[in-house]
């Protein structure tokens, strides 16, 4: 990594293996979480069609019991809850109308899957927002070292500073190299999980309806 600079610096060679470090952490959350929304995607839909094609209330809680996907999770804490509303609880837990009750329950599922797939977009901003900074600051130090060097050996001329120097941008060029996946990435499953937020909700409000229409019963 060090041959990478003309000017022998711990420093400069440690930024760099920094930012290589970060680029694979950015390459490796970006390919999991690819990977785990392709399978959730479809596993979604497939759920859906077959759930929704239920010929009936009942039929649609065996659905999603035997469902693994999201939108299945969130069926199946929701027929739990009706089965909750039908066993007269009377803790605080279940306290205020059916209804209320139920989409409060679905509300806060939908925020659990949430937060659970924003998992490594924090990482991906940080990598995003830091790295070209981290690059600079291997470059400012790159020329601060290769300065003093040309200042021992008292030559200044054009083609003795331009390789250092030019050398030293290397770290810029770097930095800039990975933030620019990490920030790409990120905007990408940010704007996903929008996308499957309002599905999530969508499902939520469609099966306290079903629910209503059926009296909250099973």
């Amino acid at each position: 990594m060090s041959g990478l600079f003309s000017v022998d610096s711990a420093v400069v060679s440690g930024t760099l293996v920094l930012l290589l470090t970060l680029s694979v952490v950015t390459w490796t959350i970006a390919l999991l979480k690819l990977w785990r929304q392709l399978r959730s995607d479809k596993s979604n839909r497939v759920f859906s069609e077959v759930f929704w094609a239920a010929r009936d209330w009942q039929a649609a809680a065996e659905v999603a019991q035997q469902g693994s996907s999201d939108l299945a999770r969130m069926a199946q804490a929701g027929f739990t809850e009706v089965k909750n509303l039908n066993s007269e609880q009377h803790d605080l837990k279940h306290v205020g109308a059916p209804q209320d009750v139920l989409e409060r329950m679905l509300r806060q599922q939908v925020e659990n899957m949430q937060r659970y797939n924003e998992r490594g977009l924090a990482e991906l901003a940080t990598i995003g927002s830091t790295s070209p900074f981290v690059g600079l600051f291997g470059t400012v130090w790159g020329i601060m070292h290769a300065l003093e060097e040309i200042g021992e050996t008292g030559t200044a001329s054009l083609d003795v500073v331009a390789g250092p120097i030019g050398e030293a941008l290397i770290a810029t060029a770097i930095g800039i190299a990975t933030a620019l996946p990490a920030v790409l990435a990120y905007n990408y499953f940010l704007r996903r999980l929008r996308v499957q937020v309002t599905e999530f909700e969508n499902f939520a409000h469609d099966f306290v309806r079903l629910a209503l229409k059926h009296n909250f019963k099973l």
